[in-house]
């Protein structure tokens, strides 16, 4: 047997066995559901029509609103965004100065607004909102160097729009249109009612194409208290949409790239976020979102 041929071999087995190691750590997720399930999550249909026309009605009501609801329109419709199930993906929020990177996979449900963060080197280590409280289960107390509580449910908020905008304490105000790379685009602020989540100081500024009412841009601050503790907020961010992706008859992100906002435009280029591994599944367990046994209350 030649010295070239065992070498073939060798190389052939390394990468077998690299991509099988991969394929079980991507499962391992899934395997966690059977193992936890005590039946599953499930929606009617009517809770979710009902849903969907207090939200039509409620956006028709104003001039940002129909713009807000022609976006979930365009975007796949509310009702389908709600019916596919949980969302999962891969969401990974790397700053451009090496600073902490988040990098997770998660499944969060949109409807109740819960979520489950997996570290992408170890699933046992998690985080997570089960829409009251936040909470974490690590053995390693490296294996998330960046606030849980807050991230939880921020990476929804980043690239949900314009369905995030469907729930109450939400408040709409149509802006005057702007061009954006050379195109005419409709803008609505977002704001929310006191006592809206963690940071009802935060606002949201939505650019739409004018034309197809896809979502092109969104300019944001961050006001979470523990971060600001004596009030006020970080400079306002630009943050561009990247190539939308069809999810299930929904179209949403696959990357956005983050800026400081410059005059209404995009200024310094600080981060570059990626979204993959998306998509909806309809079997979630239904105490998934649950505080698994021994994670810590934040």
């Amino acid at each position: 047997m030649s010295k070239t041929f065992l070498v073939a071999v060798s190389v052939l087995l390394f990468f077998s066995c690299k991509e099988q190691t991969k394929q079980n750590s991507r499962s391992v997720v899934g395997q966690t559901k059977q193992e936890e399930a005590k039946g599953t999550v499930s929606i009617p249909d009517s809770w979710i029509n009902k849903r969907v026309k207090k939200a039509e009605e409620r956006l028709s009501n104003s001039d940002a609103g129909k713009v807000i609801w022609a976006a979930m329109k365009a975007h796949g419709g509310l009702y389908r965004w709600y019916r596919n199930g949980a969302l999962e993906m891969r969401f990974n929020y790397q700053p451009i100065d090496g600073s902490t990177q988040r990098d997770s996979y998660e499944t969060v449900d949109s409807w109740s607004n819960k979520v489950v963060h997996f570290s992408v080197n170890d699933p046992e280590e998690k985080f997570g909102f089960n829409g009251e409280e936040a909470w974490l289960k690590t053995k390693d107390s490296l294996a998330f160097a960046y606030d849980t509580k807050f991230w939880a449910l921020t990476p929804l908020y980043l690239m949900g729009h314009p369905f995030v905008e469907d729930g109450e304490g939400v408040n709409l105000q149509l802006l005057p249109d702007t061009t954006y790379k050379g195109k005419k685009n409709k803008v609505v602020k977002v704001t929310y009612d006191p006592g809206t989540g963690d940071a009802p100081d935060d606002y949201y500024i939505l650019h739409f194409d004018a034309d197809t009412y896809l979502l092109t841009a969104t300019r944001y601050i961050v006001s979470y208290p523990e971060y600001f503790k004596d009030g006020g907020h970080n400079p306002e961010k630009f943050m561009e949409v990247g190539e939308l992706v069809d999810v299930d008859g929904v179209l949403l992100p696959s990357e956005l790239k983050t800026h400081w906002t410059v005059d209404g435009k995009p200024g310094e280029y600080i981060t570059k976020i990626e979204i993959t591994d998306l998509k909806f599944i309809k079997d979630v367990p239904a105490n998934f979102f649950e505080i698994p046994e021994g994670a810590k209350k934040l």
